[in-house]
């Protein structure tokens, strides 16, 4: 079976669509890693600056 011009442009333009949905979910999860990891981050370092203004108990 082959495919018209038309179909091979259409079926192009579908791949591209599906790669550029495919990078933006990548770079979702990517972003929203690396911003929990800062937050864990920020409040480990919170609670360790408690622990060492509080002093020994």
């Amino acid at each position: 079976m082959r495919l018209t011009p038309e179909e091979l442009r259409a079926r192009k333009r579908r791949n591209v669509w599906i790669a550029a949905a495919l990078v933006a979910f990548i770079v979702l999860v990517f972003a929203t890693t690396v911003l929990r990891l800062q937050q864990n981050q920020a409040a480990e370092r919170a609670l360790l600056e408690a622990a060492t203004t509080a002093g020994p108990q």
